[in-house]
């Protein structure tokens, strides 16, 4: 797959369809995920060329065992220190931090809802591109597709606005930024900044169909253009340099 393949523009009017992947059973450690999800893919009628497999980022730590015990305020602090990297901003127990894995959010992305038992808690995976990329291979074996698009979805807040929006924290088989810096608007002006997070438009999409309380962890997005190369979801961070909230 060439790391210059371009995406065409998105035909106006084309039809972009999101389709809830259900029937998935609760996933436990050492589930094969791409199997469970290639069966509820099978059962919303395949995967074909193009298709968008979108899958909650819980279920995903949930396979590789990221389960850790936290019951205490002092042992959930404890448990952000050592998954940040770089402690942003806090206030009282609510801490902004830069996760390993080069994210910013809140609580280093620790998750308390819809675990195994009370006082037990959901790390990020570790490598979320790797997850990705071992989940795509998965399903291009299981229906003969080579790197079929994968992003894996957490929700996130932002800064600037209430409320969270998914995003994607894992990516494979898809640019997940797409730079239109140098083309014409339709007045015919050049576009000098103008970059477009397709992997986080596809996160929210999906997230529309999905969701802890639904129990749909993951879904198809059909009929959207995309630039077929492999990325890493980390080119969606700001650079630091253009940080400014540091």
């Amino acid at each position: 797959m060439s790391d210059d393949s371009r995406a065409p523009a998105q035909p106006a009017g084309a039809a972009v369809r999101v389709q809830p992947l259900e029937g998935i059973p609760a996933v436990e450690p050492g589930d094969d995920l791409a199997a469970l999800l290639a069966d509820a893919i099978d059962r919303a009628g395949g995967l074909t060329e193009g298709d968008v497999v979108v899958v909650a980022q819980k279920v995903v730590s949930k396979a590789e065992g990221r389960l850790v015990e936290a019951r205490t305020p002092a042992e959930r602090e404890a448990l952000i220190r050592a998954e940040a990297r770089h402690i942003r901003r806090r206030r009282d127990e609510l801490f902004i931090v830069e996760t390993r894995q080069g994210f910013v959010c809140a609580t280093a992305g620790i998750d308390h809802s819809n675990t195994p038992e009370q006082g037990v808690v959901i790390l990020l995976p570790l490598d979320p591109d790797a997850s990705a990329r071992k989940l795509s291979a998965g399903l291009g074996e299981r229906f003969g597709l080579s790197e079929p698009p994968v992003i894996i979805s957490d929700s996130f807040g932002r800064a600037w606005r209430t409320g969270t929006v998914d995003v994607a924290i894992g990516v494979a088989g898809l640019a997940p930024l797409i730079d239109l810096r140098g083309q014409r608007d339709w007045a015919g002006r050049e576009l000098e900044s103008t970059q477009v997070a397709v992997a986080d438009e596809l996160a929210a999409a999906a997230h529309l169909v999905m969701g802890k309380a639904d129990g749909v962890p993951g879904a198809l997005v059909r009929g959207v253009a995309i630039e077929r190369r492999s990325g890493h979801a980390t080119e969606l961070v700001m650079p630091p340099e253009r940080d400014l909230f540091p």
